[in-house]
């Protein structure tokens, strides 16, 4: 009996040693969406085999085929046959599904099983590591709009990885194979590591919107407006990218032009109630940046922040 339990620990190390140097050559996928039918595809350039692809939507899975000429297959069992990994690229909600009907029904012991969500974690495939299933988290720090633009967008993203340690070799491997740029995070810090990528993706795209109302507020066509302040977001997003936030800061508060920024309030608040908030809002936060800059006095900072903090309170009862 003492024998056994000494032995136990040495099975263990060999497992581990054994999946953190598996070499993987076949994925199956489960979700065809933009995100999954890109992955399939860098995935086959990149020299693994995919086998056989799932979705519960006919359309999606048609489109994944042309892409991909793999397997499509018309259940969960059927797909992960004869495959090293599985990658979940379904929505959110549906991955622990996913992984419970793995973990239950599916030969998955010494597979790997992964999953692509950006705020949930590994608990979201426990069912599937219960069942003997290597279990991460692969996330791209990018945006998609087509499956062409994800194909050509993941390469040369930084990917956002949860995994333990007997998974995380394979995992960075994989990553690298296709483009990506592995970056380790603890599976509590994904719903924070998620609201960034969201605040600079799609916040970013209702922040565009919203200059862009302004614009055609005061007679701009659309299209124009879109070209006269396209290059003044292109040229903030370079003087950040070369230096720092507070650096590339520009602008009435960074230079604590009390007056300008007054303007702007009674303006906003006159023609466009509706933004009256976010700009008090979003100027609180800049004049916080412009601080840290140093190009204007307290007592300028102080009459700001009073003026946008009033501002706020009003607009926000």
């Amino acid at each position: 009996m003492e024998c056994r339990k000494k032995a136990l620990p040495c099975v263990e190390g060999l497992l581990c040693f054994y999946m953190k140097n598996k070499n993987i050559k076949c994925f199956s996928i489960i979700g065809t969406g933009r995100v999954g039918t890109a992955m399939a595809v860098l995935l086959k350039k990149s020299g693994f085999h995919v086998t056989s692809i799932y979705d519960k939507s006919s359309p999606a899975l048609r489109r994944a085929s042309r892409y991909t000429g793999a397997k499509s297959c018309k259940s969960l069992l059927e797909v992960v046959q004869k495959t090293d990994a599985v990658l979940i690229t379904t929505s959110d909600g549906e991955i622990l599904s996913v992984s419970e009907k793995l973990g239950c029904c599916a030969d998955i012991k010494n597979r790997f099983v992964f999953h692509m969500s950006g705020a949930g974690g590994l608990d979201l495939l426990e069912p599937a590591k219960q069942a003997g299933a290597s279990v991460a988290s692969i996330h791209p720090i990018q945006s998609f709009s087509s499956v062409d633009q994800a194909i050509q967008n993941i390469p040369g993203s930084y990917f956002g990885v949860t995994a333990d340690t007997k998974t995380l070799k394979p995992v960075n491997n994989i990553i690298r194979k296709i483009g990506g740029i592995p970056i380790v995070v603890r599976a509590e810090q994904k719903p924070l590591y998620h609201a960034a990528a969201c605040i600079a993706s799609n916040y970013l795209v209702s922040l565009i919107h919203i200059t862009e109302s302004i614009y055609t507020s005061i007679g701009f066509r659309e299209q124009d407006a879109r070209k006269a302040f396209m290059p003044l977001i292109y040229g903030s997003l370079k003087n950040v990218e070369q230096s720092d936030c507070a650096l590339a800061l520009t602008g009435p508060i960074t230079r604590g032009d009390y007056t300008t920024v007054e303007k702007h309030i009674r303006a906003i608040h006159e023609k466009l109630p509706q933004y009256s908030s976010f700009y008090s809002s979003m100027g609180l936060l800049t004049l916080n940046l412009a601080r840290q800059k140093g190009t204007l006095s307290d007592s300028q900072a102080k009459k700001i922040k009073m003026l946008l903090k009033e501002a706020n309170d009003e607009y926000t009862k």
